[in-house]
């Protein structure tokens, strides 16, 4: 059978909830997405129905999740579509579900700062080599507040670009 793979876009209805089971740790929240449409008549935007879907994460996505977002954030999830089914008092009853394989905040909305997973490798198994040591005594020192972070420098080698086809990138960013 194929699966029904979806982004969706919306904000985060309720706190993320983790939880440790048998197959693993996993967190779930509900999010909603709104649909706004321009209306002739009254001459200016209104809302739409509302899409309510719960989200599980797994795996890396399901200790990251709760440490990034939070209820009431713009998100955007990536997933596959399932239907749950089950029987109720009151009959067979079904939900939407995303099982999700990322959750990042929508940055039409706002601001983030990124924070990479240095404990996992790229396919999400746990690293055997040691993480390296940085910091003062390694000639590096850590930025204490994001005020020293500046955009795009993790692309920058020594003022330069990693790909010499993105020099043209290196200067101050368009203003619209």
């Amino acid at each position: 059978m194929y699966e029904t793979f979806v982004t969706v876009v919306g904000n985060v209805a309720d706190s993320p909830r983790r939880s440790n089971i048998s197959s693993g740790a996993v967190t779930n929240f509900r999010m909603a997405s709104t649909v706004r449409r321009y209306d002739a008549a009254s001459q200016g935007f209104v809302d739409g129905r509302t899409l309510w879907v719960d989200v599980e994460c797994w795996d890396n996505l399901s200790s990251n999740v709760p440490a990034s977002i939070s209820k009431g954030d713009p998100v955007i999830v990536y997933g596959v579509l399932k239907t749950e089914e089950w029987e109720s008092e009151n009959g067979k009853r079904s939900k939407n579900c995303i099982r999700a394989f990322a959750v990042g905040p929508n940055l039409s909305k706002g601001r983030a700062m990124f924070t990479r997973d240095r404990s996992t490798t790229r396919t999400g198994e746990v690293s055997a080599a040691p993480e390296p040591s940085l910091g003062p005594d390694h000639g590096e020192e850590f930025p204490t507040s994001v005020e020293e972070f500046e955009a795009g420098r993790d692309y920058e080698v020594e003022g330069e670009a990693l790909n010499p086809e993105d020099a043209d990138l290196l200067g101050e960013p368009a203003h619209a």
